[in-house]
């Protein structure tokens, strides 16, 4: 697994940082942050200069740059060697909301600010939303499927559950999924503060900002980063002798067809059914959730209940936090970041809180985890929820691997 986060750019620090309840959220430090609102964000610290060469470094945006970077920490981790035969047979399953956001912003300022008649030449291969996924596949030469979902806030959680269900149906031998986003830029938080959804930024804490759960949340903080797993076969990893850190055994995914940006209860529970169900697992066999939780008013009320219908008395039992209250809304990166942190709880047996939740909401009447990590944890069995606008809903299952 790899992650480049608001918390962290390996996997161990990322984690650490959210059982300690540390926050990434801050005020941006973009020259534009002046004229927003919405002025707190989760940045990524983060030199591409010093990782890529100038000629390579012009055709990345950034969102393909942290895509590189989370797919080489992860293939570093898997220890995987990928020779000719491998390669012909592993793909690349990409999510991301925007794509080239910042390049895509740069092209709009030059023509329209700058009365410039032309733009960069890498402008269109910088731009396009399965950039990242074609510099994965180029850089490590990988010639199975490559695909690129654009799903909003469920995109990479989406990438994985399909690559899961190739690898599980013979298509791919092994393949690398997840998703990246970058789009802090003054159009995008623009257009999300006319949407009205933006947190209030907190004026005594801005790294507060984020208040899943709590009642005086006040919406989501927008941020950047990716998450990137090396998944396969049990065959192959058993052949290999790999580190595995869980075994992917359910996916769900389903449509609200209700309401383009309000989230709906059925599909939501839909898809945590169909999850459990393609898992074979029990309700009470889930020992901790991730939620989606983005700290909206309607969106956390309505999940809550989502999970308390399908959970029924076990419901109140299980451990439930939104590790957006500490890195941020990672919009099409959020399923995978998000995946890996409910992952590093099996490992670590502990659970990741949900940061500054203040004051209880009855509508929102779950174990939250408040502020702090729960260590000492027997872990077992996660789920991870991606709820996106447009209705499209997946849920993720893992579970520890014994051999």
């Amino acid at each position: 697994m790899g992650v480049m986060s608001p918390l962290g750019n390996d996997c161990d620090k990322f984690f650490d940082n959210l059982l300690n309840g540390r926050s990434g959220i801050r005020k941006l430090s973009a020259k534009f942050a002046d004229q927003l609102t919405a002025d707190v964000g989760g940045e990524v610290d983060y030199d591409a200069a010093t990782r890529f060469p100038r000629p390579k470094l012009a055709l990345l945006d950034r969102f393909s740059q942290f895509a590189l970077e989370a797919a080489a920490q992860a293939i570093r981790d898997a220890g995987i060697e990928l020779d000719e035969s491998l390669k012909a047979c592993t793909g690349v399953f990409v999510g991301t909301g925007l794509g080239g956001a910042s390049t895509m912003e740069a092209g709009y300022e030059e023509i329209f600010r700058g009365g410039k008649d032309r733009l960069p030449p890498h402008t269109v291969p910088r731009t396009m939303n399965n950039a990242a996924a074609g510099h994965i596949s180029i850089e490590y030469g990988l010639r199975g499927s490559s695909f690129t979902y654009s799903t909003a806030c469920s995109s990479s959680a989406i990438a994985i559950g399909e690559a899961c269900r190739a690898i599980r149906h013979g298509y791919l031998e092994s393949a690398i999924a997840g998703g990246s986003e970058s789009l802090l830029t003054l159009g995008t938080i623009r257009a999300w503060e006319a949407l009205r959804t933006l947190a209030v930024t907190d004026a005594d804490d801005p790294a507060a900002s984020c208040r899943p759960f709590s009642r005086d949340r006040t919406g989501l903080v927008l941020a950047e980063g990716a998450g990137m797993l090396v998944l396969e076969t049990l065959d192959q990893a058993s052949r290999r002798g790999a580190r595995i850190h869980a075994e992917v055994i359910g996916y769900g995914s389903a449509s609200d067809a209700s309401h383009l940006t309000r989230p709906g209860e059925e599909g939501q529970v839909r898809a945590i059914r169909l999850a459990l169900a393609d898992a074979t697992a029990s309700p009470d066999e889930i020992d901790y959730i991730n939620a989606h939780g983005t700290g909206t008013l309607a969106g956390d009320a309505i999940e809550t209940s989502a999970i308390k219908k399908v959970f029924g008395g076990h419901a109140g039992r299980i451990p439930v936090s939104s590790t957006k209250s500490m890195h941020g809304h990672l919009m099409g990166a959020a399923g995978a970041v998000e995946f890996i942190a409910s992952i590093m709880a099996i490992g670590r047996g502990a659970v990741p809180p949900t940061a500054h939740l203040r004051v209880p909401d009855p509508e929102c009447d779950l174990d939250y985890v408040p502020n702090l990590g729960r260590g000492g944890v027997a872990v077992r069995t996660v789920m991870s929820n991606s709820f996106a606008f447009g209705g499209s809903n997946a849920v993720l299952i893992a579970r520890s691997f014994v051999r």
